[in-house]
């Protein structure tokens, strides 16, 4: 049994495709899975099937309710913003340590395999001094890195592998999600990372339905990952 968290390099590198598609793999292999992203910005109530927990409930087999968003989602918030900027335009804060023990209750309960997805990048700020690094630290979880296949997208994997080995953290696999339109290809975009990490595992950016698996090369590169969990 485990539980891993999977955080960026930055926003909308693809954390909820890379979680959505890990789910199916591990859902057609007939493993037990659950999901939750405690934290939630630019979350629009009126279409939560469209938010990034509404992708994760789908791909469990939940329907997207508001109850079921708030089940995998305490803290969310209506501006597309960091964390602790679209909390204070509502008048609030976030309590990291209420969000550190709402991860290790899940991560305690968990029947099998637990996924959390952080928000934003290994940086964003939670509060005015923490971090989703500091999130991470406090949880002690074997991490998924996922980077964009845009350009630019090398340098930010390095720096964001540079904070979290400094922190004594484990990743496990870091995962290009194709940036779509990006010039540069993906297979590119995993070779030149993988000269200086590894394992790297390029996942093409294409919607998959509740029974399609990943292409075959993507399903051997997930089967490494959860080898012995």
């Amino acid at each position: 049994m485990t539980a891993i968290f999977i955080t960026g390099t930055g926003t909308d590198v693809g954390k909820t495709f890379v979680a959505a598609s890990l789910i199916h793999h591990l859902r057609n292999m007939g493993r037990a899975v659950e999901a939750i992203k405690p934290v939630v910005s630019g979350f629009d109530p009126e279409r939560p099937a469209e938010s990034d927990p509404g992708i994760l409930l789908q791909a469990l087999g939940f329907p997207a309710t508001l109850t079921n968003v708030e089940r995998i989602s305490p803290w969310r918030f209506r501006a597309p913003l960091s964390p602790d900027a679209a909390a204070q335009k509502e008048g609030q804060r976030i309590d990291v340590e209420e969000v550190i023990a709402f991860c290790q209750s899940a991560v305690d309960q968990r029947q099998e395999i637990l996924l959390i997805e952080g928000v934003g990048g290994v940086m964003v700020p939670l509060d005015k001094e923490r971090t989703v690094l500091d999130l991470m630290m406090a949880l002690q979880l074997p991490l998924i890195l996922v980077a964009g296949s845009y350009l630019g997208t090398i340098s930010h994997t390095l720096t964001a592998l540079d904070a979290v080995f400094r922190r004594d953290l484990s990743v496990l696999a870091i995962i290009v999600s194709e940036t779509p339109g990006s010039a540069v290809s993906l297979a590119d975009t995993v070779g030149a990372i993988g000269r200086f990490a590894e394992p790297v595992i390029g996942l093409p950016r294409q919607p998959l339905a509740p029974d399609e698996k990943p292409t075959s090369g993507t399903l051997a590169a997930f089967a490494r990952i959860f080898s012995g969990s």
